[in-house]
């Protein structure tokens, strides 16, 4: 399960906490730990470790196209996955390390795939336990490694050193509603606080193009969906389009309204194409310019641009 469903291949070391782990324990039993030569024996030849890399891997790249088209062989991989890498979050001994590690800092075996992908697991199998599992995590999550390296990850990564990655910027990143409406329910979040990279949760989310939460964190009664990033200078709408996120332009589009007095006769040209395109009467234009291609064949193609 743990080799055909992993979002990238695991280290031998990795493996075998990760197949240690007791979901919901609040600590790694090592008796547990099993040797990879006992992890390859069970896998019956049907799995090899890679030399160079130290990692696990499938035999051949065929047995993976096989276990990947007979999703019954697994009792819902993805949400055991998510509770395991969550489990091992939430352990004593992980929320003991120093929030802030140097750059050079080598962690537990599981603590780098946990953090970057325990929601990429989630967002596609949710299940009751990782939910709850989920909200134990972001309790401590402010003062928790995770809250770190996550970011470190991004491509957006570093800006300001002095301020965090919060439990909703990350949730919003990830992309999970579910989880995102138990933090807003359940804690006092800034709605639109900036992170380290100058960014608010509504521009993550609308930057990954995560739909749900964009809707959520736009029926909030503080929300400020204009709000520029302090690194390029672009509102969430801006960085929606330039992902190719229709949907999430969309969203955005229905809910941002504009004061005619204080915008020029070129934008209201753009708005009549608008109201055209997306049936509203009012939108927000600040980002964006919209641009009209003739085509000789088909339609004129309608898109946007910083």
């Amino acid at each position: 399960m743990w080799i055909s469903h992993s979002k990238r291949r695991l280290t031998v070391n990795g493996i075998c906490h990760a197949l240690a782990v007791e979901i919901g324990a609040v600590g790694i039993n090592t008796n547990n730990i099993p040797s990879i030569r006992t992890v390859l024996g069970c896998c019956l030849g049907l799995a090899t470790v890679d030399k160079r890399s130290s990692t696990i891997r499938l035999i051949h790249f065929t047995l993976k196209e096989y276990l990947s088209r007979h999703t019954d062989l697994f009792d819902k991989p993805h949400s055991r996955i998510a509770e395991t890498c969550l489990t091992y979050l939430n352990f004593q001994a992980i929320k003991d390390l120093p929030s802030s590690p140097s750059r050079d800092f080598k962690g537990p075996p599981l603590l780098e795939y946990a953090s970057l992908y325990w929601g990429a697991h989630m967002r596609m199998e949710l299940s009751d336990r990782s939910r709850s599992l989920a909200r134990d995590f972001f309790d401590q999550y402010d003062s928790h490694i995770s809250a770190t390296l996550l970011p470190r990850w991004t491509d957006q990564w570093p800006f300001d050193s002095g301020k965090k990655f919060s439990a909703l910027h990350c949730i919003s990143y990830l992309g999970i509603a579910e989880v995102a409406i138990d933090l807003i329910k359940t804690k006092r979040c800034d709605i639109n606080e900036r992170d380290s990279a100058g960014l608010t949760p509504l521009i993550w989310a609308a930057m990954y193009g995560h739909e749900e939460v964009v809707e959520l964190l736009l029926e909030q009664k503080h929300t400020q969906p204009g709000i520029l990033d302090t690194r390029y200078g672009r509102t969430a709408l801006s960085w929606a389009a330039g992902s190719g996120h229709e949907e999430v332009v969309r969203l955005l589009l229905s809910r941002s309204f504009v004061n005619l007095e204080c915008i020029g006769r070129r934008w209201k040209k753009g708005l009549r194409v608008m109201r055209v395109l997306f049936r509203r009467k009012y939108v927000h234009p600040d980002g964006l310019t919209m641009v009209v291609e003739h085509c000789s064949h088909g339609p004129p193609r309608v898109g946007m641009r910083q």
